[in-house]
């Protein structure tokens, strides 16, 4: 996990989120095929025997199925989705009722259904809140039904074999969740190892570069000021070289530490070279870009220190022109305007001066 990035709390709740869309993105497609299924099921069984309920009542609950299914296919909130998936089991149970009370051999049909819909769904919710409350209506959905047609040993059966097909569900569900989890785990990391400087923990180059065209182009659009600074450490190879190169890292952790400590939160910090960063700032122009670069130069001499004495750095400012700039020609004003800090005695901020 990246420094600044949030922690051991923002890496769980990565997870969490990554594990419900994956759930969700199973559910949607399967939601609508299962209630599909269901109703085509239930209108075999009303054509195929003889019922004791009146017509209009047999055709009933494949309404509701319907319009379920189509839900599901335009949900896309994995909490939303959930509701609407525990609604299908809640309706899927009225159905089985519908099929053991109205048939003449009910239970013959129903039965086996109330008894595989547990361990079916087990493995695609997300949640442990709807887990439980599905199992919880497939475990009690089938009683009316056996109340009101079935057998004392009947009843006891059902009993004994719903206890075997939850317990069943609670195992695929804990093993599926916790494979899901270690994959989305590793997919996590390896996304922001692909985005994060493993040192320092801010953003790489080519990912600070996509990240600040956008938000470039979308201030060019709002005709709103966007500014990037250019930083450099001061005589940075010296440590490397008098000092080793943990030295050095450890300087530069330091040195990004403070940088993150003196932006806000919607400004951007890549690693762009070695020992040299750039921080895009949105929405200020050069004077106020100056003051917050004034301000982080400032931190970084006091509270960055070299094996040498304090760490200090040149920074380059430059405000973008409007529509038409690249992030790449920003920085490229900025990395000059970097440099001249450096051949003016280091240790301050310029600005370009190009602006027109």
């Amino acid at each position: 996990m990246p420094r600044g990035q949030g922690g051991r709390a923002g890496t769980d709740m990565k997870l969490r989120r990554a594990y419900a869309g994956y759930q969700a993105a199973n559910l949607r497609p399967m939601i609508p095929l299962s209630l599909l299924a269901t109703v085509a099921v239930y209108l075999a069984a009303v054509e195929a025997d003889a019922w004791t309920l009146p017509g209009v009542l047999r055709f009933a609950p494949t309404l509701p199925l319907l319009l379920l299914a189509l839900l599901a296919g335009r949900t896309k909130r994995p909490v939303s989705l959930s509701v609407v998936a525990l609604c299908a089991v809640l309706f899927t149970e009225v159905t089985i009722n519908f099929a053991g009370i109205g048939l003449t051999e009910g239970l013959t049909w129903a039965m086996p259904g109330s008894l595989l819909l547990p361990v079916v769904t087990s493995v695609f919710w997300p949640a442990r809140w709807s887990f439980l409350t599905a199992m919880a209506l497939t475990a009690f959905g089938p009683l009316p039904m056996l109340l009101m047609q079935g057998s004392e040993l009947q009843q006891l059966q059902f009993a004994v074999y719903m206890s075997v097909a939850v317990t069943l569900s609670a195992m695929m569900h804990a093993v599926m969740e916790r494979t899901s989890r270690r994959q989305l785990q590793l997919e996590l990391q390896l996304r922001e190892q692909a985005t994060f400087d493993g040192l320092t923990g801010v953003l790489l180059r080519n990912r600070f570069l996509d990240a600040a065209q956008r938000v470039l182009e979308e201030h060019h659009a709002q005709r709103t000021p966007v500014c990037v600074a250019y930083l450099d450490a001061d005589r940075f190879k010296r440590i490397n070289d008098h000092y080793g190169h943990s030295a050095g890292d450890a300087v530069l952790i330091g040195l990004a530490d403070v940088l993150r400590a003196h932006v806000r939160a919607h400004d951007l910090i890549g690693r762009v070279g070695g020992e040299e960063f750039a921080i895009l700032l949105p929405d200020i122009d050069l004077a106020a870009a100056q003051y917050r670069m004034e301000t982080v130069r400032r931190a970084v001499r006091l509270m960055v220190q070299r094996p040498d004495g304090p760490m200090t750095i040149s920074i380059g400012i430059a405000q973008s022109r409007g529509p038409g700039e690249t992030i790449d020609a920003l920085l490229v004003r900025a990395d000059h305007a970097m440099r001249q800090a450096k051949e003016t005695g280091r240790d301050r901020a310029v600005l370009d001066t190009t602006l027109s």
